[in-house]
């Protein structure tokens, strides 16, 4: 497979297309999305094209396709963001139309369920972006994020190494979108914990791949997008996080495992590991659950990874994922974990 390609990067002034490629949410909730579609105007400088399907509850996986279709064919569009994730990306994966995007080349923005497109772009030859969606984090109450403003500006608009930092501060639990009162004030923080680091004694360098656990579980067990020739991804930086579903650690631990006895886990330099998400409406845990919780996942991810790659470098609570702030990752492209300086650079 021909390696993944850098996408032209937009301008600002340009076209971005705003798509819905799992869930029409944004017609449900309209305060966050259109929020987040005012600042790509005012604090990024675009112009945000809306599609059908963007805010189409119920929206067919061919309607879903027709609207990405549509996006990378449009010479005035420069880039395409996702408004949120979703559960069933991937029955628009067969729909796809490969050699139409592969010929128009555009940087794409999405996390969660869109862990599907970006592992279809890099399969494509194409660098996509993890994170950034326009209702999470660009429809974030109050104000941006300044880790997230500054990295998506950086991988919206720049080419080259950008130095990603731990965050001072950290959320991740939730306020309700339909109650306007939310968006009165920014989300409450925590203070940050910083990084914590295994087997950190050396610096690696590779393609970064992954994303959302459990969609890469739903795409192992439907065996799509996953290459039959493990070769490729050798070396590779591997980067996951968890969702708002809280997978319970067993669950991690064993769908690592299953990368593991597939012979994937370990062909990569390096894990990157999100902080973990510990709160949902569904599961509001207290402070001290919500610990628990973590520790039980980073637990099974070290279970997993004793097993199978024991010298592997991992670094853990890094700030992308379903936590805000939310850093954005190159899918496909240069990650650099340096464990002596403890730094991580990613290329944009």
């Amino acid at each position: 497979m021909t390696l993944p390609s850098y996408p032209p990067k937009p301008a600002p002034g340009d076209r971005i297309a705003v798509i819905s490629p799992s869930s029409g949410l944004p017609g449900l909730f309209p305060r966050p999305h259109e929020l987040g579609l005012r600042r790509l105007r005012e604090e990024y400088g675009l112009e945000p094209v809306e599609y059908p399907t963007t805010r189409k509850m119920g929206a067919t996986p061919q309607e879903r396709a027709d609207d990405i279709h549509a996006a990378f064919a449009d010479a005035e569009i420069k880039a395409v963001i996702a408004t949120i994730g979703g559960d069933d990306q991937i029955t628009v994966l067969p729909l796809l139309d490969r050699e139409l995007i592969r010929a128009n080349p555009k940087p794409f923005f999405g996390m969660s369920d869109n862990t599907n497109l970006l592992m279809f772009l890099r399969n494509t030859g194409i660098v996509g972006y993890h994170g950034a969606t326009v209702m999470c984090e660009l429809g974030r109450p109050g104000a941006l994020n300044p880790h997230t403003a500054e990295s998506l500006r950086a991988a919206l608009f720049t080419s080259g190494a950008y130095e990603l930092r731990p965050a001072e501060r950290w959320n991740d639990v939730n306020r309700d979108w339909a109650d306007p009162a939310t968006f009165d004030a920014e989300p409450e923080t925590r203070p940050g914990t910083g990084w914590t680091w295994l087997n950190a004694d050396r610096v690696v360098e590779g393609r970064g791949w992954g994303g959302n656990l459990e969609i890469l579980g739903w795409l192992l067990m439907a065996d799509r997008e996953i290459a039959h020739d493990l070769g490729e991804y050798d070396g590779g930086v591997l980067f996951l996080e968890t969702s708002e579903e809280l997978p319970s650690g067993a669950e991690v631990f064993r769908t690592l495992r299953n990368l593991g006895e597939r012979g994937l886990l370990q062909r990569f330099s390096a894990l990157l590991m999100a902080r973990a998400k510990t709160w949902s409406f569904e599961q509001p845990n207290s402070p001290e659950e919500a610990a628990r919780y973590a520790t039980e996942q980073r637990g099974a991810v070290q279970r997993a990874l004793k097993t199978y790659a024991p010298d592997m470098p991992a670094v853990f609570d890094v700030d992308f994922g379903h936590t805000d702030p939310q850093l954005v990752l190159p899918y496909g492209g240069t990650i650099r974990v340096d464990g002596p300086a403890r730094r991580i650079t990613v290329t944009y």
